[in-house]
């Protein structure tokens, strides 16, 4: 709901349970006046009717109380936007008009000199503010073109307090999302990825606590998620009067983004805001519910438990071996099969065949509908893995096009895991792969597409461009062009986000994709705290999870049971990775029955509500799920040390006064003593877990 205050100049956004205010001076200066609990519109209008704070000699009355500084003026904080028109730089805007609906708020500036309009955009989705900014070069067809430098999509300020803490979700290959807390000190506190996506080593969101006084169930959290899939930047600053501002846009510096010509515009990517008073698992909550209420493709439909040939097969591809793998993972309930990295081309290897999009001859010699037909005639959907952003030197594609690469002239061509990355801001290449991936989906029925990027920008170059920095954002926008026209063409098929594991998760690719790839990662126990990390923000709806052999060689050689496994995995949308001709009769029986399990629980496990009730430092952790009438708890146990029995583990969001019947014992818990005095696991001994299921009565 929006509200406008009397003399047109003072808007009330506001949700179920929080307002945001922003009020336009008569000096056209957009200032924020307020973002927390519900407020009234006249408590609006009396926050705008204060007196300006105090200022101090060399420090400006604008800066921490702007909606979205400008470079230019009275201004010293980190700017949102920075444009120029040949030699004159920054921004002189006056105050053009505004429209509101129910929902949606523009408030539209100009530039005289720049002929340039701004439009700052918001959007109330539930407690959720979608921020974002629109550029419009207005000028007549002779002007000069405009160099956007910068443009952030919004600014957030916090109201003063004693102090912060910060939360980022940090990492890197294997071990993303790691939460990790700390004061927030004087200055600017920086994350962003420079490598042309999302990246491994943070996750673009921020949470911020008074006084690093939040629990996991109360207190205020403020925190803002950026939907954007290429290099970007969040800048956390405290500026000395202690106000707290966060900016967050595309790309990693202002060395340039996009050169707008008289008529064209620029839109940046929504970064988004939300506070809550429930502490940090109310915030997450509020972050799912958004997402799959209005982020996700189809969220209201529950993803299949999937099988993944990967590890039982590497390159070593042939269709006879893919059908015995079919007909193992049907017999233990799998949904959905998918025949990885191998199929396509010369890809005996990694050194050669990516970007040659046709079924290898020698191994599929009648493409992929035999095999795929096989799997559906199985009860199971067929999916495939992609990389279509990448092309090895080795491969008829490079040897026709290497000027399609990102590249600069007279360097070396860098190539990481053999692999070049394709220059996606070229039409050309964008119809290449429009072709090949359209044709590819026609010709045999696929339901699901693995779609990787396994490798970082490095030559970011694109000779002959007049100006080449633009390839860091219209790569990012071929990419999610590309992904809405297949999915347009092909509405039965769902993709998967992946880039080495959890290098692209962000709310720009969870709107195109129906999941994500949350780490190449898959021993249950490290998973364990990158599953807690992931959740702070997305939701178990998205986050793929996979079974895979014990000991896990691909990291650490550590033993553990298929129950740890299976359990680990079903806190998200469970999958099965492990070579299956390997598994004894005994443990395909225990999968079947744990297939079975995470069926019954998975709606509520991908639509509930989540309580994260121990988190995975301790010996002990858990976690909850609520959907109606159904309550689903999962438990692991890391080590058990000196005999001791484990607590009882504290439930949330019962009814006191209602009763929980066990599910697989019929034992009848009070509500009232579920929440106060817990639920028994009866966990022991290491690498413990278990389910249970609790229904209303």
């Amino acid at each position: 709901m929006i509200e406008i205050g009397g003399d047109g100049r003072t808007w009330l956004l506001s949700g179920p349970g929080s307002s945001y205010v922003l009020r336009l001076t008569d000096r056209d200066e957009l200032l924020h006046l307020h973002w927390g609990p519900r407020i009234t519109l006249g408590d609006a209008e009396a926050l705008a009717a204060e007196p300006p704070a105090r200022y101090w000699p060399f420090e400006s009355s604008l800066d921490g109380h702007e909606e979205y500084p400008v470079e230019g003026g009275p201004r010293f904080v980190r700017p949102a936007l920075s444009v120029r028109t040949g030699e004159v730089r920054g921004t002189e805007w006056r105050y053009r008009s505004a429209a509101a609906d129910d929902d949606e708020l523009q408030v539209h500036f100009f530039d005289e000199v720049h002929h340039l309009q701004v439009t700052l955009r918001y959007r109330m989705r539930g407690d959720v503010v979608e921020r974002d900014a629109i550029l419009i070069h207005q000028g007549p067809a002779d002007a000069p073109a405009l160099e956007v430098l910068r443009a952030d999509s919004a600014t957030w300020t916090l109201p003063v307090r004693d102090g912060w803490r910060l939360s980022q979700l940090h990492g890197r290959w294997a071990a993303e999302s790691l939460l990790v807390r700390s004061e927030l000190t004087y200055g600017e506190k920086i994350i962003g990825s420079r490598r042309g996506h999302t990246g491994h080593q943070h996750l673009p969101w921020v949470a911020l606590d008074a006084d690093g006084a939040a629990t996991e169930e109360s207190g205020e959290v403020y925190s803002c998620a950026l939907a954007w899939s290429g290099s970007w930047r969040i800048a956390v600053q405290q500026l000395p009067d202690g106000i707290v501002q966060i900016t967050g846009g595309t790309g990693h510096d202002d060395s340039g983004q996009a050169l707008l010509a008289p008529g064209e515009t620029l839109t940046t990517p929504v970064f988004a805001g939300l506070w809550s008073d429930g502490g940090f698992g109310g915030a997450s909550r509020a972050w799912h519910a958004y997402q799959r209420e209005y982020v996700i493709p189809d969220a209201d439909q529950d993803r299949p438990v999937l099988y993944n040939s990967w590890e039982a097969t590497n390159f070593g591809i042939s269709e006879d071996q893919q059908r015995a793998l079919a007909r193992r993972a049907a017999d233990m309930g799998v949904e959905l099969f998918v025949v990885d990295d191998g199929w396509f081309g010369a890809r005996t290897s990694d050194r050669a065949g990516l970007g040659d999009w046709t079924p290898n001859p020698d191994r599929f010699p009648n493409g992929l509908k035999p095999l795929a037909d096989d799997v559906h005639a199985l009860g199971m959907q067929f999916g495939i893995w992609v990389e279509p952003e990448m092309v090895n030197p080795d491969s008829d594609l490079y040897r026709a096009h290497p000027d399609w690469v990102q590249h600069f002239p007279g360097r070396t061509r860098t190539e990481i895991r053999n692999q070049l990355v394709l220059n996606l801001a070229r039409e050309d290449v964008q119809q290449y792969l429009w072709e090949q991936l359209d044709t590819l989906l026609g010709s045999a029925p696929i339901d699901y597409v693995k779609w990787d990027f396994n490798r970082c920008f490095t030559d970011a170059g694109w000779p002959g461009e007049p100006y080449p920095q633009k390839l860091w954002n219209a790569h990012v926008h071929a990419l999610y062009g590309l992904l809405d026209r297949l999915r347009a063409a092909h509405p039965g098929v769902a993709f998967e986000s992946c880039s080495g594991g959890g290098g692209r998760v962000d709310l720009g690719i969870m709107a195109r994709t129906d999941q994500v790839w949350t780490s190449d990662n898959t021993d249950p126990l490290d998973r364990l705290a990158i599953q807690h990390g992931f959740s702070q923000v997305h939701p178990a709806r998205v986050m793929a999870a996979w079974v895979t052999d014990s000991p896990n060689t691909q990291l650490n050689d550590r033993v553990s049971s298929l129950r740890f496994r299976f359990v680990s995995s079903m806190a998200g949308v469970l999958g099965v990775g492990g070579d299956l001709t390997e598994w004894s009769d005994e443990e395909l029986a225990e999968a079947r029955r744990w297939v079975e399990l995470y069926k019954e629980i998975r709606p509520v496990v991908q639509r509930g509500d989540l309580y994260r009730l121990r988190p995975p430092e301790g010996g002990l952790s858990a976690v909850q799920y609520v959907l109606g009438d159904e309550v689903v708890v999962l438990a692991w146990l890391q080590a058990q040390h000196y005999g001791e029995a484990q607590p009882s583990v504290r439930l949330r969001g019962l009814d006191p006064a209602a009763s929980y019947e066990c599910v697989e014992t019929g034992a009848v818990h009070r509500g009232a003593v579920l929440l106060h005095h817990g639920l028994r696991t009866g966990l022991h001994g290491d690498l413990d877990a278990a389910v249970f299921r609790l229904r209303r009565i």
